[in-house]
């Protein structure tokens, strides 16, 4: 099935784009798990449409009220500390992005992330701020030695998030990607080693209409598995029955 447009009516209206690219990550997950990943590998989504932080003063009340167990047969309550700071001198602008994401991870010894995969929405490029974050939380990726892909399709913002790492990281501007690709997929391996640290780099132009890539996510510097994204698409396509709301 071809690349669609969820940022845009009809599929838009009739299938919203945060449920899509749940169920996408939900997908990427299962075919990694399933298909991709060899033995002491497990892929595990991610998914946060947006932060929700809120301080609730009156819950920490009521635990403090609650009774502690039996001590001497009786019921005794320790009381607890909450510690209301003064107002603070300086506020910061937030900014908490959307987070779709597979994570992939080393199980042998514990848990360590080992790559990612990123399916961008349109809050990581919607203003220079979070397109910023978002660069960042790659540079991050990399800076550990973990494989990433970037996965944008979204039709709802022009800017190439790409571009926005090679600028950050003050690379060559020679190792920016046409501004006109605003959709991409981006593949990244970090080495270092003989040669100095480098990150090789696979790029591919998307468009509506047109079949995705197969792509290639590093797990360690001498291996490397193959992502199919038009295979997880279409089984996504499948579960939320897109083909139905065209």
């Amino acid at each position: 099935m071809p690349l669609l447009d969820p940022f845009h009516p009809p599929l838009s209206e009739r299938r919203p784009w945060e449920s899509f690219h749940a169920t996408w990550c939900s997908t990427l997950a299962d075919h990694l798990n399933e298909r991709i990943l060899p033995a002491g590998y497990l892929a595990l989504e991610q998914v946060n449409p947006g932060a929700v932080i809120e301080i609730d003063v009156a819950t920490f009340a009521e635990e403090a009220r609650e009774p502690s167990p039996a001590v001497d047969g009786g019921v005794a309550t320790l009381p607890r500390t909450v510690w209301v700071p003064a107002s603070p001198p300086m506020v910061l602008p937030g900014a908490f992005p959307e987070r779709y994401t597979v994570e992939v991870h080393s199980t042998e010894g514990g848990r360590t992330l080992v790559a990612a995969i990123e399916l961008v929405s349109p809050g990581n490029k919607d203003r220079a701020t979070r397109r910023r974050l978002f660069a960042s939380k790659c540079a991050t990726y990399l800076a550990r030695g973990a494989g990433l892909v970037v996965v944008d399709t979204v039709t709802s913002g022009h800017h190439n998030l790409h571009n926005e790492l090679v600028t950050m990281l003050d690379f060559e501007p020679g190792l920016r990607l046409p501004d006109a690709a605003s959709l991409s997929a981006v593949a990244y391996r970090p080495l270092s080693g003989e040669g100095g640290d480098r990150v090789e780099t696979w790029p591919w132009a998307l468009a509506v209409g047109e079949a995705l890539p197969t792509v290639p996510l590093s797990l360690a510097a001498s291996c490397c598995v193959a992502v199919d994204l038009e295979a997880s698409w279409y089984a996504a396509c499948q579960r939320r029955r897109v083909t139905e709301a065209l």
